[in-house]
């Protein structure tokens, strides 16, 4: 049965992966805030997912097949202050049946803030009122342990997108598999976002979701408190470059734009697949998260004040039953979004005990 199983998730892994080769990213998409990184732990190490395992629900989110029966009555609760008015996050609860699974259920939101009516020149009118927008998602989320070697996972989201008068209903799905060696070693493979819009903004005019496939691995050492991570985006698109004619370099001699070699460009477009994170923990109680994402910094750095555009960095902290998470990630220099969570489980109020649904309490 667990062969089947095992079987079955890379026939349908594989089917993704030839699907979305042509997929694009970047503009071309609709609902752009469900690859937003969320938790605080997995924005500090530079991406939007990690193949972390150790029961954070946080991290389940956004692996499902990360899901485990060990995060039974957990709850996580995030929050982001990104730029201007705008904030987003989710809240996540998960339960285990013995017989069907461990599951998921979460709520995330984007609140784009408020705005005001203006004309077509953009000059306010005399009575201009406002309109807000924002977007959210309901994920049940599901997984399950094959064996001590692979473990899988789901994610079905139904998705609201609202703008003023127009309004937008999609359903997308995350499929996931997950490998975990017997050293600590962990690989994760993810296609995320497959689906499509049920309900367009204007009649017609049907936009895909951001779907992505994606690759994770991590490995926590063996004689030191650390552990890193290496996060592979977009394995569904090669060339992530964008050709912005304003930040061409001319050579002051010649005249000409100058161009990068063969293998600059080629290591260019492979590091831009490539974010690199670290989790430095001293303690059950303390940890220290960084990271790096390549494409991020070549895209928002500003060429006459680099800083650390592309830098992330965090802490996880444990206080009694409660564990902690800050984030802070340099997206430019116009400003940096903050990422802040608690987790906690109910079954640490209480008295463990077996309840009469199946459940584990």
């Amino acid at each position: 049965m667990i062969r089947k199983l095992s079987f079955q998730l890379t026939i349908i892994l594989s089917f993704i992966v030839c699907a979305g080769v042509q997929a694009q990213i970047g503009g071309t998409s609709t609902y752009r805030f469900l690859n937003l990184p969320n938790s605080p732990r997995v924005a500090a190490m530079g991406g939007n997912f990690v193949a972390i395992s150790d029961n954070d629900l946080s991290v389940g989110l956004n692996n499902p097949s990360l899901i485990t029966r060990e995060m039974h009555n957990a709850v996580s609760l995030n929050f982001v202050d990104y730029f201007s008015d705008i904030n987003y996050g989710f809240a996540s609860y998960s339960r285990t049946y013995e017989k069907a699974g461990s599951f998921a259920a979460s709520m995330q939101y984007i609140n784009y803030g408020r705005f005001t009516y203006t004309d077509e020149t953009g000059i306010l009118a005399e009575d201009a009122g406002e309109f807000s927008a924002g977007e959210f998602a309901l994920v049940l989320g599901w997984g399950r342990r094959l064996d001590s070697l692979f473990s899988i996972g789901a994610n079905l989201k139904t998705i609201y997108s609202t703008f003023e008068t127009y309004n937008s209903f999609g359903l997308g799905v995350d499929v996931a598999g997950t490998y975990h060696a017997p050293s600590g070693f962990t690989a994760s493979l993810i296609a995320r976002n497959i689906g499509r819009q049920l309900k367009t903004y204007t009649a017609g005019n049907n936009e895909p979701l951001p779907f992505e496939i994606q690759l994770g691995i991590s490995k926590r050492l063996q004689h030191l408190p650390f552990r890193y991570s290496v996060l592979l985006t977009n394995l569904q698109k090669w060339d992530l470059t964008y050709d912005d004619p304003a930040a061409d370099e001319i050579d002051p001699f010649t005249g000409e734009v100058k161009t990068k070699s063969k293998a600059g460009e080629f290591a260019d477009k492979a590091m831009r697949h490539v974010v690199i994170g670290g989790e430095f923990i001293p303690s059950k109680n303390f940890s220290l998260r960084l990271g790096y994402n390549y494409q991020r910094r070549q895209e928002m750095k500003v060429d006459s004040k680099r800083s650390t555009v592309g830098f992330s960095w965090g802490i996880g902290l444990r206080v009694s039953k409660f564990n902690f998470s800050y984030a802070r990630s340099a997206y430019h220099l116009a400003g940096s979004p903050n990422f802040l969570s608690v987790a906690f489980n109910l079954s640490d109020f209480g008295e463990n005990r077996k309840t009469a649904d199946g459940g584990l309490q």
